[in-house]
């Protein structure tokens, strides 16, 4: 199949920029690189690339060209996946995309659970936020996506969704880690370390204080929960974030529910790209986490439980 070889060639060019930068990730000549591109230019009559001073862009032709290229290198991962099945092996790979909350404690316990069953499948997980997982599945990156308040998109399949809670996050020295459950009030006397603007708990918390009184100043923000729940350690302050990523590090941090009225909740999204065929194992895959969340669904949050 040295033909697929060739075509993931220009593939790695337009995803680093650079033939030079794609030459060094596929460990071959940059020249090689640039004879094979010039051969599929040559061979469809058009170029596919502006060569540029520092680098080579797609033009429209090599878009449409790139999109071929992954859907059919997706397609043929399908395929192998499928011949695997039939020969009674269990051997592929699965790529996924999800939401920082659930890479403590959810994600790796899922994944080693479904390799349990299948101990020679290898899961790529890449950890990113709902704009990155959509474009991962429209560039036949990943199979599929695991993230919160996914919005609607035509050309992605919503597999399923589930419910979950914002839940305030703190060190179990903090006076408030004492309470059951707490009021939003309470929290403002503390200093708070807030997740940025453009994450979804952090919309979710501005649309329900938008229709308060109550106005909430982070002392910190921040793109990393892992980051945030550090600072907790540091500081009596107080962070946010949906209930299956306040997860068990000992008892040095707790969770606490919020029992305002309408306090909001956001729903985390299983999703692929929509009339894709995946992989067998990216169906199994699935499920599993189907199942896995559906249990999690069904526990009832237990504010006095340690949450990192």
């Amino acid at each position: 199949m040295n033909h697929l070889r060739f075509l993931k060639y220009l593939d790695e060019v337009a995803r680093a920029g650079s033939i030079r930068q794609a030459a060094e990730r596929l460990h071959i000549a940059p020249s090689a690189v640039n004879r094979r591109i010039q051969d599929l230019e040559e061979e469809l009559g058009t170029p596919l690339f502006e060569r540029l001073p520092r680098g080579v862009r797609l033009n429209a032709a090599g878009e449409l060209f790139v999109a071929y290229i992954r859907s059919r290198s997706a397609h043929l991962d399908q395929v192998r996946s499928e011949i695997e099945d039939l020969q009674g092996l269990r051997r592929g790979s699965v790529k996924l995309v999800a939401s920082q909350a659930l890479a403590p404690a959810f994600l790796p316990k899922a994944i080693a659970s479904f390799r349990g069953h299948h101990p020679l499948v290898a899961v790529q997980a890449h950890i990113g936020d709902h704009l990155q997982a959509v474009q991962a599945l429209r560039d036949f990156e990943m199979d599929l996506a695991l993230v919160f308040n996914l919005a609607p998109e035509p050309d992605i399949e919503r597999i399923a969704e589930f419910e979950q809670k914002l839940v305030a996050t703190m060190h179990r020295d903090h006076p408030l880690a004492q309470k059951s459950e707490l009021r939003i009030r309470d929290c403002v006397d503390y200093p708070l370390v807030l997740p940025e603007q453009d994450i979804g708990g952090r919309q979710l918390l501005d649309h329900f204080l938008a229709r308060s009184s109550i106005k909430l100043r982070p002392v910190v923000e921040s793109n990393s929960f892992e980051f945030m729940r550090g600072y907790l350690y540091h500081e009596q302050a107080i962070t946010f974030q949906i209930a299956i990523g306040a997860v068990t590090d000992g008892g040095a941090l707790v969770a606490r529910e919020i029992s305002d009225r309408g306090f909001p909740k956001g729903q985390l999204v299983l999703a692929s790209l929509r009339n894709r065929q995946l992989p067998v194992l990216a169906y199994a895959f699935a499920e599993h986490l189907r199942t896995a969340l559906g249990a999690e669904a069904q526990a009832t949050f237990n504010p006095a439980r340690t949450s990192a």
